[in-house]
């Protein structure tokens, strides 16, 4: 097995590891045993428990952020905001171990994560109340509180997929997200004929 192999192999073992057990019981002892390789293999590649976590997170805070794209209002919106909901819930769904992690045990690791995690949240929250303040110029987003707004769709999306990486929802994709659009349709999307 390659560098590349290796290190990949005991990442995906660690996510497990911390999807099981949380960050705070996880110890780099358990990595190496669900990862099949020596406590030493383990430090070539990450500095400790900490950065290992850190990398997973990251990889899956990457791919929501290059998920996410701002809506043409020139075309279709209905279904331009179906296809930005498919891209953001495929993914999160398909890394529903990682989507676990970050939803349920990324928290409280030390303060300067805290930081990056509420920062990225941050980050989601301001692009998402800009898009929506664009939205209320062009028409097609009900006039109030862009942050609000903001607020409540994110809150919305982690709870649904808390609810169905945490606690076993079975809900298909599709359904997610027809369910996802009907409550942006119902709530600030402004009604118009396609």
């Amino acid at each position: 097995m390659d560098k590349t192999q290796r290190r990949q192999q005991i990442l995906e073992h660690a996510r497990d590891v911390f999807a099981k057990r949380g960050y705070h019981a996880s110890k780099v002892e358990d990595i190496v045993a669900a990862a099949g390789v020596a406590r030493g293999t383990f430090y070539l590649y990450f500095d400790d428990k900490r950065a290992i976590f850190e990398e997973i997170v990251d990889r899956l805070l990457m791919r929501f952020g290059i998920a996410i794209v701002r809506i043409d209002p020139k075309l279709g919106v209905d279904e331009q905001v179906r296809e930005l909901l498919r891209r953001i819930i495929r993914l999160l769904i398909d890394e529903r171990v990682t989507t676990k992690i970050l939803l349920e045990g990324a928290m409280g690791v030390d303060p300067a994560f805290d930081r990056k995690i509420h920062s990225f949240f941050e980050q989601v929250r301001s692009f998402l109340e800009e898009s929506l303040k664009e939205g209320q110029e062009l028409g097609i987003v009900v006039k109030g509180g862009a942050r609000m707004q903001a607020t409540f769709v994110i809150g919305a999306l982690k709870e649904i997929m808390t609810q169905v990486v945490v606690h076993g929802w079975d809900d298909e994709e599709a359904v997610i997200v027809e369910e996802m659009f009907a409550f942006l349709r119902g709530g600030i999307l402004e009604h118009r004929p396609q």
